[in-house]
């Protein structure tokens, strides 16, 4: 099992964004387990520059669409031009079509310019004026949004956000970790020299392998119990989907290979639930606060029993 790739990213990341590697450690997960990644948090807390950091140590194209009440879904998607010289039409491409997609600010867009982003998140493909054009084979699109201001912003719908394998948070640094920030940017910022340490052949070999992890029978059914439960708890009004159910799955075998074991355990279930399942449950009818979602899970977590099985054959 190699793990070296995941390491170089890690310690490169590392480099830029100080005192966060719980969280560098999800977004590789979100990277590996073929999902996206909604980064929620107050402004400042280094969202945009953690993505552009994961960016830019991967050699690949990376794009990034700053989203706007103005913005269109041709914006992000692209459009036919007409060419006057040569009389016929052209595709001018839209940011999509990159391995690595910053969707910043995505609450900034209205309903039907987020839409836009469903296809691609869930597809990998692009319809324009009905001809459908595949994606990069690595598509990952992060998104940014803050989760405090609300004055012109459009909350994302359910279906939106059901599309995100992980909603995340930077939080702000301890005393100690905001004084390392500011000796390491003292003289320049290190993102301008920020070097790539792996390829797309390095991510997707990691894929094909991830695969190949274990997960033991009475696993399935404890994901399963946690997700049912999310459905039938008279406190909820939605609860996980079978999407979010295999996104579970598919993040678990991920977390297993990160750190170097061949089987999933009921550690890496309980590591993830919230950061995957939190988004995905209503509570009330209206807006759920995110405190509200993650205690409901939590709770959720502490009522089920937990396997004590051999879950590694």
């Amino acid at each position: 099992m190699n793990t070296e790739v995941i390491n170089k990213l890690k310690e490169n990341i590392g480099k830029v964004i100080v005192g966060k590697e719980e969280t560098v450690k999800l977004i590789l997960v979100a990277l590996f387990a073929d999902g996206h990644v909604l980064m929620e948090d107050v402004p400042g807390t280094g969202k945009t520059r953690l993505a552009k950091a994961l960016a830019f140590s991967i050699n690949a194209d990376f794009s990034r669409i700053q989203f706007t009440p103005d913005l269109l879904p041709s914006d992000m998607t692209g459009i036919n031009v007409y060419n006057r010289a040569e009389e016929k039409f052209e595709l001018k491409k839209g940011p999509v079509f990159a391995n690595i997609l910053l969707a910043d600010e995505i609450n900034r867009a209205t309903p039907r310019t987020q839409a836009g982003l469903l296809e691609c998140m869930e597809e990998r493909q692009v319809t324009i004026d009905g001809e459908t054009l595949k994606l990069p084979e690595l598509f990952f699109c992060i998104a940014t949004q803050n989760p405090v201001e609300t004055s012109g912003t459009f909350p994302l719908p359910e279906a939106q956000l059901d599309r995100f394998i992980m909603r995340l948070s930077m939080g702000l640094p301890t005393k100690e970790e905001e004084v390392k920030i500011l000796d390491t940017y003292m003289n320049d910022d290190p993102l301008k020299d920020l070097k790539s340490v792996a390829e797309i052949g390095d991510i997707t070999k990691i894929k094909k392998e991830i695969e190949g992890i274990f997960v033991h029978d009475v696993i399935k059914e404890y994901i399963v119990k946690i997700t049912e439960s999310t459905r039938s708890n008279a406190k909820a009004v939605l609860g996980v989907s079978p999407r979010g159910t295999l996104a579970f799955m598919k993040a678990a075998k991920a977390l297993a290979f990160m750190e170097g074991r061949s089987f999933v355990t009921p550690d890496d279930i309980k590591a993830l639930a919230v950061p995957v399942l939190s988004h995905r449950v209503i509570i009330n009818f209206g807006y759920t606060k995110r405190s509200e979602a993650e205690s409901f899970i939590e709770n959720i977590l502490a009522e089920i029993p937990v396997p004590t099985e051999d879950v590694s054959k």
